[in-house]
């Protein structure tokens, strides 16, 4: 009830600020345009052909409210022009051109969806920052080949309409962001990115978080949860388009620097917090540490060594069957005395918790009474059968769902004493398309989960844990960075590609202003059989036999990905090797990732004070060279 009650206020305070600076409205032709300044170099531009969703507020993941202070607006030559002393946005009149004969024949066949438009953005002096060229809200039909999206709605449901707009692309302007694309390409300029987050997409799994940065001196936030294609730089356009929606609403923000592009995003999404000191130094992780006498050694094996780590993290299947939110008995008899041990050793832990609840497990029919499941129209809950037998996933979109899942999180897992929640499986782990949430239909809020999931663990060590929170997600979403999180790229094989791939992927991940991003150091699958490279490896495998197998240059690839992992924003190692210690890789490996590790802490004064500028400018600590010069400069 009081998180009804919470969400409630939210909205009235939203609609009230809303209301306190009203939007400039333009009709064109039957749709309504509107512009809706944040800040002197921020604005909203949201268009429809259905007035009340042109008005209405931002969709999930914004915090800020509108403020029109220091703007103006006046009909000037060539359409309506609305200004800052940062930012002129000029709605273009529409002045068709007489039709040919050959286009009013045409015309008596084939049709847009709506109104054309054009909008440009300028800085206050003149030069062009971008010019939206055209957008579309149209029914979803045979023609598009998309009619088979109207199945994933029910009658109750409101329209569905595939939305999207394109903007002109200079020959220079290069594009950075949208999440994590794990294909290898840095610039996404000339590449079709699928902003959504799928497990199956092509090199490895993505993540869709909808904001973009580009050398010509702005950010884009695209304001829509669904399933999104952008494509920059084709035939001298860009355009993004959305699988369903009611309206195109997206944010411009202007910047001298790009920095000053991250602080519009901070204002609009929220600020990162500051972690706990532990999570800028060393986790240890593995698939996985299979009992508490495990765990121990491990940390022993690093207190002996004399080796700084801070954080042992305990994967799944500590419990006796997924959802039961227990620890099996004969593995883990007593959790509570491993981490006052732990602690008293120096370490915190982390633990993982899956949202998914299988049948028969505890709290199951709990769940299935209130219907707190992502589930299909009638109400069955969706699960992975035949091949996936773990249950069915919690409705975090549910204020009360979320509230109470943080409460059996607290009560059965961090009560034994973990500091932190490894909150895994964040897509969530069944495509939510075609099912529902209790906010509406996973088609049209298939983007969401991941932003109210970390939310609710978040929300929930704010109000009942007297330390920071920490949480890893594999996904993220616009504003979870505020969510206390850092993310990772998911199940990366162990490949030399793989490990070229993550330096583009995890610097337009962070490009996207989500800053604390990591990765399985050594990548998650399972290693092959056997594996020759073309060159002698420079590391000698001898030694490590029993965890390598026949992949010869392993120890080598492993060194260099540590000595890659040791300067991002969070230093993590992982994978589904029989050990994953740094002395699991023979002795020419272990004097060099013990280097490397002793590296780390000595610039944790330097990387702790990374994480208190991104807390207060919202620009990530992990930034390409492009991003870190001046826009004009990359122009």
């Amino acid at each position: 009830m009081m998180a009804k009650l919470l969400l409630a206020l939210i909205v009235v305070y939203v609609g009230a600020a809303n209301a306190e600076n009203p939007p400039f409205l333009l009709d064109r032709d039957g749709s309504t345009i509107a512009l809706e300044p944040y800040a002197a170099n921020i604005i909203r531009v949201t268009l429809s052909v259905n007035k009340d969703q042109s008005v209405a507020a931002p969709g999930y993941g914004f915090m800020a409210s509108p403020a029109t202070e220091g703007w103006s607006q006046r009909q000037g030559e060539g359409g309506d022009v609305y200004r800052s002393a940062r930012m002129i946005v000029t709605v273009e009149e529409n002045h068709p051109s007489k039709p040919t004969a050959t286009q009013i024949d045409i015309g008596k066949f084939f049709s847009g969806s709506n109104p054309g438009a054009s909008i440009s953005f300028r800085t206050a002096d003149g030069k062009t920052l971008l010019r939206m060229t055209h957008w579309w809200m149209s029914v979803p039909n045979h023609k598009d080949g998309n009619a088979t999206v109207l199945y994933d709605k029910r009658p109750s449901d409101s329209s569905f309409y595939q939305v999207g707009a394109t903007f002109a692309s200079p020959d220079d302007e290069h594009y950075y962001g949208l999440g994590q694309n794990q294909e290898g390409f840095l610039d996404h300029r000339g590449h079709r990115v699928e902003c959504s987050h799928n497990y199956n997409a092509t090199a490895a799994p993505s993540v869709c978080v909808p904001f973009m940065v580009t050398n010509y001196g702005y950010g884009i936030i695209w304001d829509n949860p669904s399933k999104t294609v952008i494509e920059p730089g084709f035939n001298e356009r860009t355009s993004w388009t959305s699988e369903v929606g009611d309206r195109v609403s997206f944010f411009v923000i202007a910047g001298s620097t790009f920095n000053e592009i991250y602080a519009g995003y901070r204002l609009l999404t929220g600020a990162t917090p500051m972690l706990p000191k532990a999570a800028y130094g060393y986790i240890q992780c593995k698939q996985r540490y299979a009992s508490q006498d495990e765990v121990l050694a491990v940390a022993k094996g690093y207190r002996e060594r004399h080796l700084p780590a801070d954080i042992l993290v305990v994967d799944w299947f500590y419990y006796s069957k997924m959802g039961e939110m227990d620890f099996v008995p004969d593995k883990w008899p007593d959790p509570a005395a491993m981490n006052r041990q732990l602690h008293d050793m120096g370490f915190q832990t982390m633990i993982s918790v899956w949202p998914r609840f299988a049948k028969g497990s505890r709290y199951y029919d709990f769940l299935m009474k209130r219907g707190w499941f992502e589930h299909l129209a009638d109400g069955t809950p969706t699960d992975g059968l035949p091949y996936d037998r773990a249950g069915s996933d919690i409705d975090t979109t549910n204020p009360d769902a979320a509230r109470w899942f943080w409460e059996v999180i607290r009560d059965n897992i961090l009560s034994q004493g973990f500091d932190s929640i490894w909150a895994d499986e964040t897509e969530p782990d069944l495509p939510p398309n075609g099912s529902y949430f209790s906010v509406g239909p996973g088609t049209r809020y298939f983007n969401l989960y991941p932003l109210v999931h970390t939310a609710a663990i978040y929300e929930g060590f704010r109000r009942d844990i007297n330390h920071r929170a920490l949480i890893l997600s594999r996904d993220a979403y616009l504003g979870a960075q505020r969510n206390g999180t850092m993310f990772w790229s998911s199940d990366i094989s162990p490949t030399w590609d793989t490990l070229k791939r993550q330096i583009p992927t995890g610097l337009d991940f962070t490009a996207s202003g989500i800053a604390y991003w990591t990765q399985d150091i050594g990548g998650w699958q399972y290693l092959p059989k056997e594996h020759h490279p073309a060159h002698p490896p420079l590391l000698d495998p001898s030694g490590a036999r029993d965890n390598v197998g026949g992949y010869d240059d392993y120890p080598e690839l492993y060194t260099r990905w540590f000595e890659y992992g040791a300067f991002l924003p969070i230093f993590r190692a992982h994978g589904s090797r029989l050990y994953n210690e740094v002395w699991s890789y023979g002795k020419q490996a272990e004097p060099i990732l013990e280097k490397y590790l002793r590296l780390r802490y000595q610039l944790i004064p330097y990387i702790y004070s990374l994480g208190y500028q991104t807390y207060l400018t919202g620009a990530p600590c992990e930034m390409n060279t492009c991003l870190a010069l001046p826009c004009w400069w990359l122009r």
